[in-house]
């Protein structure tokens, strides 16, 4: 996980912790907005992580990249 991945999954967990804090201490429902685009985020941001190359498939070459 690069640290991008790491960034944007710790700004939405933070975004989703201060939603739920507020909403607990204000009493107002519209800081649920802050806990569903959170977990959004947080999705989106994992969903759409770069993989790494599993060890079984070969790279391509430079040469056929170029191609």
């Amino acid at each position: 996980m690069n640290a991008v991945t790491k960034a944007t999954l710790g700004l939405a967990a933070f975004v989703v912790v201060l939603g739920a804090v507020l909403w607990i201490t204000t009493d107002r429902t519209y800081f649920a907005v802050f806990i569903v685009l959170g977990l959004l985020t947080g999705a989106g941001a994992w969903f759409t992580r770069p993989v790494a190359p599993s060890a079984g498939r070969p790279t391509p070459s430079s040469s056929e990249e170029s191609e």
